[in-house]
C-alpha cells in the first residue's frame, strides 16, 4: 500500500482496471464510505485480469499514477499495490488477493470487497467466485431501478440471498443502504450490502473512445474525469 496504507477497522478493497480511473469509480467509493461508516477505500489496479486476456489498454504504471491522481486528498482514499502484477506473471485472483490482504490487516479490522454493478453481474465467471462474499463481504453500487430478482440471478450458483425485503442499516449520511444475508451450501453466512441507485454510468473503454477521436486536443467529456486524470492522460498521450 502507499503511505495512507489502511487507516482504521472497517476497510474496503475496490479493485478494477481504472483504465482510466473516472469520476463513477470516485461516487461509488464516497457512498460506500459513507453508508458503512468506512475507515479507508482501498483503490486498487488490477495486474493481469483474468478475465481480459488482452490486458487493460494503459499499462499498470499509468493507471497507478492516475489513480493516485484521481484519489489525491479525498479523506478516507488510499491506493493500494495488492493486485499490482505478480512477479511469475499470473493472473491477479480477486479472492487470493482479498485473503492476503486480510492476513495483512490489523487485528480487529473488517475487509470489505466493492463493486460496480458491471462487476457484479460478471461474478459468477469469477475464479472461485462462491468463497469471494465469504472472504470479504460484498458492496454492490447497483444500478437504479435494479431489482431483487436481478441480484439473485447474478449470483454465482450454490449461493443465495435470506429473506424477501432487506433490513435496514441505520446511515446519518443519507446514503441509502440495505442489508441481506447471503448464505452458501456448507452454511456459512455472510452481509451481503446494497447500494441502490449508486453507480453511475459512466464508460471506461467509452472514454477511451472519446480520447481516441480527440487525438491531441483531448476534448473529451471532461465531465467523467478528474482534470489531474484528464492533464495525465494528455501528457502521456495515452489512448490515441
Amino acid at each position: 500500500m502507499d503511505q495512507a496504507g489502511a487507516q482504521g477497522r472497517r476497510i474496503a478493497f475496490f479493485g478494477g482496471s481504472f483504465d482510466p480511473p473516472h469520476l463513477g469509480h470516485l461516487a461509488v467509493a464516497r457512498a460506500a464510505r459513507e453508508a458503512l461508516a468506512l475507515d479507508t477505500v482501498l483503490f486498487a489496479p488490477v495486474g493481469a485480469q483474468p478475465l481480459k486476456p488482452l490486458g487493460s489498454c494503459a499499462g499498470f504504471e499509468d493507471r497507478l499514477a492516475m489513480t493516485r491522481l484521481a484519489i489525491a486528498g479525498v479523506h478516507g482514499f488510499a491506493v493500494s499495490l495488492a493486485d499490482a502484477p505478480k512477479p511469475d506473471g499470473r493472473p491477479n485472483y480477486t479472492l487470493e488477493t482479498l485473503v492476503a490482504l486480510r492476513d495483512e490487516l490489523p487485528t480487529g479490522s473488517r475487509l470489505f470487497c466493492l463493486m460496480g454493478a458491471d462487476s457484479f453481474v460478471g461474478l459468477r465467471s469469477w475464479h472461485r467466485s462462491t468463497e469471494i462474499p465469504f472472504a470479504a463481504p460484498l458492496i454492490v453500487a447497483s444500478r437504479p431501478g435494479q431489482q431483487l430478482d436481478d441480484l439473485r440471478a447474478a449470483l454465482p450458483a450454490g449461493l443465495w440471498l435470506e429473506g424477501a425485503s432487506p433490513g435496514a442499516v441505520p446511515c446519518s449520511s443519507g446514503v441509502e443502504v440495505r442489508c441481506w444475508q447471503l448464505r452458501n451450501q456448507a452454511g456459512d453466512a455472510a452481509p451481503f450490502y446494497l447500494l441502490p441507485g449508486v453507480n453511475v454510468e459512466i464508460s471506461a473503454s467509452e472514454i477511451r473512445e472519446q480520447v481516441g477521436a480527440a487525438r491531441s486536443s483531448l476534448a473529451l467529456g471532461h465531465e467523467l474525469l478528474p482534470d489531474s486524470v484528464t492533464a495525465y492522460i494528455r501528457s502521456q498521450g495515452l489512448y490515441q
